[in-house]
């Protein structure tokens, strides 16, 4: 009984010294804790994670049970591992702080170029999203492959500089054209920058993800790729099924029909009322669809 009286006493003396400073320390690395873990949790770094969770363990059990000789050899391999670590992820350290960059705070806003869209703006990219959908439409019906990305906040200048600059208004009869069958630009993908087509017959990076199924082509991989490494979000029209499928956040979903790329294109691109944008599920389609 006595020792229970202690121990309350003493948690009692630790409360009292406790201050607004310690909890809000305490929130802070929590959120911080829990930000890595929603960034890491689908990217080969959570496997990792395991795997450093489990030399910790064994570093500090090595500690407490005086074997010394295990104790060098696994904090030799932490201190080095730390430099190897950063090196063998690196794209995964980059994508995470580009994230962390796009993060919504309206008190950085001014840090933004693409903090707020005019109502001029916004009707040429309700446009675009109808010409997109429906020239998407017939090229799956035709079989033609297509690769279109749709800029968003993160510039991505370095793969429009790898094109040819085309800068027109969007229609139905320049995306055929553009990936019409052996001309010079329908291998390359099209990147759109507020409503217009910026540039055509650009190259992408490809992904670097060794799940993705191996039915996925070249197209497929560049879109997860480019969707991996900015917020760009992605049409791609299957050349062997017709099929369309859309990248998002290194997210693929394949099949949608051309009214749901409709309802989805808007709901990516367009800004949100800000009791929308809390309510808004980021690229609703859950888990990555690989298959």
């Amino acid at each position: 009984m006595q020792a229970i009286t202690t121990f309350f006493d003493s948690l009692v003396s630790v409360i009292k010294t406790i201050t607004v400073m310690d909890v809000l320390d305490v929130a802070i690395v929590s959120y911080i804790v829990y930000v890595a873990f929603i960034l890491v949790r689908e990217t080969r770094a959570a496997q990792l994670l395991k795997g450093v969770i489990i030399f910790l363990v064994a570093y500090v059990l090595a500690s407490q049970l005086g074997l010394e000789s295990l104790k060098f050899l696994l904090n030799a391999i932490l201190q080095f591992g730390v430099v190897t670590l950063v090196v063998v992820f690196q794209p995964e350290i980059r994508r995470a702080l580009e994230k962390v960059g796009r993060t919504k705070l309206r008190s950085l806003r001014f840090f933004s170029s693409g903090s707020t869209v005019d109502d001029a703006t916004r009707r040429k990219v309700e446009k675009a999203i109808v010409v997109v959908c429906d020239a998407a439409d017939i090229l799956s019906g035709k079989k033609t492959g297509a690769l279109i990305v749709i800029e968003r906040k993160t510039k991505l200048g370095d793969i429009i500089s790898t094109g040819t600059v085309v800068d027109a208004e969007p229609s139905v009869e320049l995306f055929g054209n553009l990936f019409f069958v052996n001309t010079p630009l329908h291998d390359g993908a099209v990147v759109m920058r507020d409503g217009r087509v910026c540039a055509a017959g650009c190259f992408l990076p490809l992904s670097q993800n060794f799940e993705i199924s191996k039915e996925l082509g070249t197209r497929h991989r560049a879109a997860l790729g480019v969707s991996e490494n900015s917020d760009a979000v992605v049409v791609v029209v299957s050349e062997e099924t017709g099929l369309i499928s859309v990248a998002c956040d290194g997210h693929l979903h394949r099949g949608i029909e051309r009214d749901y790329l409709q309802r989805l294109l808007s709901n990516e691109l367009l800004p949100q009322a800000p009791a929308a944008e809390q309510k808004k599920r980021r690229f609703p389609f859950g888990r990555r669809e690989h298959r």
